[in-house]
């Protein structure tokens, strides 16, 4: 066989295997005609995390720890519903600390709950991910179903309140990171 006779056979042979993993069915001349299709749909693995709500230790007493529980809503997808959360600061090396201009910076601690409501959870140290969570948001924003699914606890201890100056607001930014697993 030439090379060409070979490659025409290969195409063939190619062809008859495209048509045979089609499912469609095609109808027949007539006064009616009747032909099927299959219909394929999936969905790739995504995650929502919303309900965050700006945290608020103004006017904390430094005698003791300051803290702000809230419950937020994460959704996931994935067969499990499971998902992992991870966290940064804006401090130095994505540290969790609030800072005010030239004053030194002030630490908080982030900790997660995978159940909303609850005050305490898993301590996260900055960019680690802490997996094996599972969700019980039944749609993305908690529209129905549970109102929310997890609790965001941020706490800053009393001797770091302490060296705050009265009146000075320190600022920063804790963002959370969530993806399916």
């Amino acid at each position: 066989m030439t090379a060409t006779i070979k490659s025409g056979v290969v195409a063939l042979l190619l062809l008859g295997s495209v048509e045979a993993a089609q499912a469609s069915t095609q109808g027949s001349f007539g006064a009616t005609s009747t032909g099927s299709v299959n219909i394929n749909a999936s969905v790739p693995a995504r995650v929502r995390i919303s309900g965050l709500t700006d945290v608020d230790l103004t006017n904390s007493d430094p005698s003791v720890d300051a803290q702000v529980a809230q419950n937020v809503c994460v959704f996931s997808n994935t067969a499990t519903r499971g998902y992992r959360v991870t966290a940064t600061g804006s401090g130095a090396a994505s540290a969790f600390t609030l800072a005010s201009g030239v004053l030194p910076v002030v630490p908080y601690s982030v900790q997660w709950a995978g159940t909303s409501g609850q005050t305490t959870g898993t301590a996260l140290a900055t960019g680690a991910p802490l997996t094996g969570l599972i969700s019980s948001a039944t749609n993305s924003n908690c529209a129905s179903g549970p109102a929310s699914s997890a609790s965001l606890i941020v706490k800053i201890g009393a001797p770091d309140l302490q060296v705050m100056p009265a009146t000075t607001s320190f600022t920063g930014t804790l963002t959370l990171v969530v993806a399916p697993e």
